[in-house]
């Protein structure tokens, strides 16, 4: 017989954080506001809930967005009103390029000022609108485990996103009888026997497949069951833009990773495959170098999408067979699929592993700290399950070409391409695994968007190494310049702050490097030390990316 109790009367505030606890929430990033003083005074005793408090809501989003990817659960961030909610909007896009689900909660104007422009508000219909996949307000603080429990589901369900939830203040300071509802339910999206049947067609009559891999929410089982597949039929597998955790890069199978500055070798294949089977991937411009690597809307590749939300299937690729599941789920009914006697294509993949080898294997470089040679370094020096952090930049194409993910490495970095994302990740990865190694890797023009959360890491008392790379100028847009723009450089140049007082100030501990043979004994006292380390390493401006010098770029772009 269900309880005919009368739940106790309970302000909106109450009722909220009650809801989150339900929803088994366990860390809220927030930058304190008094439009939500009652949610916060509830936080204040909320049971297996941790308040991170950071220093802008922009970085704040991205915390929890870093969360939601490690762990599977909407991460949740907490805002103000007006400004508040504004600086989030950083966040928020990442979380909604990158399909992962948190869920936003910003703090209103009481109800009998709205629609007046009171101060500091906003409708956040119209401004959130594009970026959410739903953004609600709240009137009665009697629907808010109504209005939670929804959030929740949708920004897990289909096409994982962020939702917005708007909460007037007098809402969360009304008292109201209301029951909680329980956490969301989980849907396992699997393909069917037909999906499957017609997927094992396809792939015993192609003659050059690729598996285009990526995803979220693997474990153990299912990678082992994505590992197994492709050893059995020998397929080449390429990680797509920002999903290079998904596959061991010391596999036989591994052949690279499908973004910018990808390996020209790899780049052929992709354009020259029969068959690109694109898992737990939405396809967007960057993996697909500006949508032309697969022609649109019908590729001349035979194409299997396997995504979770339908409305992406057929969306801008025209798919031979699209199955609507999830990744990992697809993984794991992998296992019935028999390979054929003969594969045609077993040599082609030993071909492009030991390219991926070659191109993973650092050379010479301009110089006196060779890039490559430090993340290799920083690769082989790291446990195999080290959470790898990075933002946007020049800097991360060393990173994603000589780092070799292996075991259950992981790596946090967003697919939008945002400055300032590689700090705030870190910081959540190591709310979430405290056990694990945290590294991350910012260029000197990216860590300055965010570096006031190197406050935040001290405060929480982590155990984080932030990698400065120092060649003082934005080096992406300095590429560019040189390349379309050549003498007028002015614009990108950088005059920044001495790093190893700032991190002083903070609280770090930091250390310069400035010869290559440096970086290892500096990175092995920064891991084996308490609390953090920030390392600046100072590049030459000439080693401008992976792939080019700043010479070679002038050269070609002299009339």
């Amino acid at each position: 017989m269900p309880s005919t109790r009368r739940p106790a009367a309970r302000c909106g505030g109450q009722i909220l954080i009650d809801a989150l606890s339900a929803q088994e929430v366990k860390h809220v990033f927030c930058v304190p506001g008094e439009s939500y003083l009652a949610a916060l005074d509830a936080l204040h005793d909320a049971p297996g809930i941790r308040t991170v408090v950071c220093r802008q809501e922009g970085a704040a989003a991205m915390m929890a967005e870093a969360s939601a990817k490690l762990t599977g659960r909407p991460g949740v961030c907490f805002v103000t009103r007006g400004p508040g909610a504004s600086n989030a909007a950083s966040g928020i896009h990442v979380a909604a390029q990158d399909s992962t689900p948190v869920v936003l909660l910003i703090g209103q104007v009481s109800r009998d000022t709205l629609c007046r422009e009171a101060f500091q508000e906003i409708d956040y219909s119209r401004f959130y609108g594009p970026l959410t996949k739903h953004v609600e307000q709240v009137h009665d603080a009697a629907r808010l485990p109504e209005v939670m429990s929804r959030a929740f589901h949708t920004a897990c369900n289909g096409r994982p996103g962020p939702v917005a939830v708007v909460l007037p203040e007098d809402v969360l300071r009304e008292a109201a009888e209301v029951a909680d509802l329980p956490a969301r339910q989980r849907l396992q999206l699997s393909p069917d026997a037909s999906d499957m049947a017609r997927f094992a067609g396809l792939l015993a009559q192609a003659e050059r497949p690729l598996l285009l891999a990526g995803g979220r929410n693997w474990d153990a089982p299912s990678r082992a069951a994505l590992h197994e597949f492709a050893g059995r039929w020998q397929l080449p597998v390429a990680a797509a833009w920002r999903y290079q955790d998904v596959f061991d890069h010391t596999d036989p199978q591994y052949v690279g990773d499908v973004g910018i500055g990808i390996n020209p070798q790899l780049a052929t294949t992709v354009m020259e495959a029969d068959l690109v089977i694109a898992l737990g991937i939405r396809l967007g411009e960057v993996t697909t170098q500006h949508y032309r690597r697969l022609k649109v809307p019908l590729p001349e590749q035979q194409l299997v999408h396997i995504y979770p939300g339908a409305e992406e299937l057929g969306r801008v690729y025209y798919p031979t067979l699209a199955i609507t599941a999830l990744a990992p789920a697809f993984a794991l009914a992998l296992s019935d699929i028999a390979p054929p006697a003969v594969l045609p294509w077993a040599e082609e993949t030993r071909r492009l592993h030991e390219a991926y080898l070659s191109w993973s294997t650092p050379g010479d470089a301009p110089g006196e700290v060779n890039l490559a040679s430090v993340i290799s370094e920083l690769s082989d020096t790291l446990d195999d399950d080290a959470i790898i952090c990075n933002g946007a930049g020049n800097n991360t194409g060393w990173l994603h070409r000589f780092f070799r993910f292996r075991g259950n490495g992981r790596q946090l970095a967003s697919t939008s391409g945002s400055m300032g994302y590689g700090i705030p990740a870190a910081l959540a990865a190591a709310l979430e695994h405290p056990d694990r190694q945290v590294v991350a890797v910012v260029g000197d023009g990216d860590i300055q968007t965010t570096s006031q959360e190197l406050a935040t890491i001290v405060q929480e008392e982590l155990s984080i190494v932030v990698i400065v790379v120092n060649n003082e100028m934005l080096g992406t847009i300095r590429m560019h310049q040189e390349m379309h723009y050549p003498g007028r450089t002015r614009n990108s140049d950088l005059h920044n702050p001495d790093f190893m007082a700032l991190a002083g100030a903070y609280g770090f501990a930091a250390e310069r490097v400035t010869q290559t043979a440096e970086f290892g004994p500096v990175l092995r006292r920064a891991l084996a030390a308490q609390g953090s380390t920030l390392i600046e390493l100072v590049t030459d401006a000439e080693a401008i990316a992976h792939t080019t010098t700043l010479s070679e770029i002038r050269a070609r772009s002299t009339p």
